[in-house]
């Protein structure tokens, strides 16, 4: 069996999603430190000038001890309707905006309080939209313990996985003979991000998955999953998540 293990991010990039799509389960890592200025708060989506952050404000009281689970969110400011807007200005002319962005209107619609809360609403909603159903299993359920490595390899145990699907950025720290001591095998993903039709002249890769939904709808999943007739022509990312 095949797991993964992974953070939730903020309306992730594609190759979130083609992990997802690899494990047969998949596990959310929710009780790590808030790593700040990652992915856990943020993304990118194309605007007819080009590249927009979107971020989710976040208390910063002692952020940096807070594990990302319990991270809440600054509703000071009124940030969701800078969202919701850019998305509907953004993508109001792409061919699956209609079908789609009632998922954005529900989830901007919300109060929400802890980030956790919110990327998972938007996650959930979008395997949906993806036609994407695997299982998911939270760490802070689990009872596992140990180091960086080891509790990995607990969580792979716990669930008998005997493969470990894991992100690019897991090779600079992980003890790769650890994991096949204990009879897990460890494969790094090698995503090669395709190119898709986008609105605004030339194609920007690596934004939120929201600009390939909205832009190609019931083909998105096979073109994550390069079945589709997208083409994986470009080089590999350098911030991976």
């Amino acid at each position: 069996m095949t797991i993964g293990i992974l953070q939730p991010g903020y309306l992730p990039w594609l190759g979130f999603f083609e992990q997802l799509y690899t494990s047969d389960l998949f596990v959310i890592y929710d009780d790590v430190t808030f790593d700040k200025g990652g992915w856990r708060n943020r993304n990118r989506v194309k605007t007819p000038q080009g590249i927009c952050w979107l971020t989710v404000p976040v208390v910063k009281k002692d952020i940096i001890h807070t594990l990302l689970r319990d991270v809440e969110i600054n509703n000071s400011t009124p940030w969701w309707k800078k969202h919701l807007g850019t998305l509907k200005q953004s993508y109001g002319k792409a061919p699956y905006f209609r079908d789609y962005f009632p998922i954005f209107e529900e989830g901007y619609g919300r109060r929400w309080e802890r980030l956790f809360d919110l990327d998972m609403f938007f996650i959930e909603q979008l395997m949906k939209a993806l036609g994407l159903e695997r299982p998911l299993s939270l760490s802070s359920s689990l009872s596992e313990e140990g180091d960086r490595n080891g509790r990995l390899i607990s969580i792979c145990r716990h669930f008998g996985a005997d493969r470990f699907y894991e992100g690019k950025a897991g090779e600079d720290y992980m003890d790769i003979e650890r994991f096949r001591e204990s009879g897990i095998e460890v494969v790094f993903q090698d995503y090669q991000h395709p190119e898709y039709p986008q609105l605004y002249g030339e194609f920007i890769p690596y934004l939120s998955v929201v600009d390939l939904l909205l832009n190609m709808g019931p083909e998105s999943l096979s073109i994550i999953t390069h079945r589709g007739s997208a083409r994986p022509s470009l080089e590999n990312y350098q911030q991976q998540i």
